[in-house]
């Protein structure tokens, strides 16, 4: 079994418990005070990654993508009073729920706010975590953005660091399998699909707050929310 803490509270546990079990487990966390983590990102302010848009803008695909959705972004964060662009930023998965959520913050002791929430517009596989190359699994941990492919067969797509350290421990040694991304297209053997014009929303947000030094985007994955 494997219990972890995601930053708004929510529980994450794998492996062999049963339902009872989870439940007593959720109950003794809410009656002794649960559980406060706090995860940050690493906002480093102007940076080498500051041309990360210009280049962005040299593919015709993000290029008509910041044309489409920058003007609304801004707006939006003008109305929630948030700095644009996003200078801290956290994006979490339920699995079971379809559904992929953003949230944005100004500062490193502010508590996030909740920006947009996507419906994952398919899925594969079944619930539990990925452990090995072909199982068309979506994995379930914590991981980060470590890849932007402005050329994606699925249109846009963010890559994420599958397999992470526990992932290289608990899945298969020669092939875990990999390249897992937050893509459009609304199709999947294993990622993470949404529809085309949230990809283009997704893809504006997480490129302008790399442009201003947001290096690391942590990405979580859960099969369920506990709320």
């Amino acid at each position: 079994m494997t219990i972890s803490f995601e930053p708004s509270g929510f529980i994450f546990i794998t492996g062999n418990l049963s339902s009872m079990m989870k439940n007593i487990f959720w109950i003794i966390l809410v009656f002794s005070g649960g559980f406060q983590v706090q995860a940050q990102t690493s906002y480093a302010g102007n940076s080498a990654t500051a041309s990360f848009v210009t280049y962005q803008m040299g593919f015709q695909r993000p290029r008509e993508s910041f044309a489409r959705k920058e003007a609304n972004l801004k707006a939006l964060f003008e109305a929630k009073n948030l700095k644009w662009p996003a200078r801290y930023m956290y994006i979490r998965s339920f699995k079971y729920d379809s559904q992929l959520e953003v949230w944005v913050k100004n500062t490193v002791t502010e508590p996030y706010k909740l920006l947009k929430i996507y419906k994952v517009c398919a899925l594969v596989g079944t619930l539990g975590p990925k452990r090995f190359e072909g199982d068309y699994q979506v994995p379930e941990g914590f991981y980060h953005i470590n890849e932007f492919n402005p050329n994606s067969a699925y249109y846009l797509s963010l890559g994420i660091n599958y397999p992470n350290a526990s992932d290289r421990v608990l899945s298969d040694p020669v092939k875990p399998g990999g390249d897992i991304y937050i893509h459009g297209g609304c199709a999947t053997v294993g990622c993470i699909p949404i529809k085309d014009d949230q990809i283009d929303e997704l893809y504006v947000l997480t490129a302008s707050s790399k442009s201003v030094g947001l290096d690391f985007i942590p990405v979580h994955i859960f099969l369920l929310s506990m709320m």
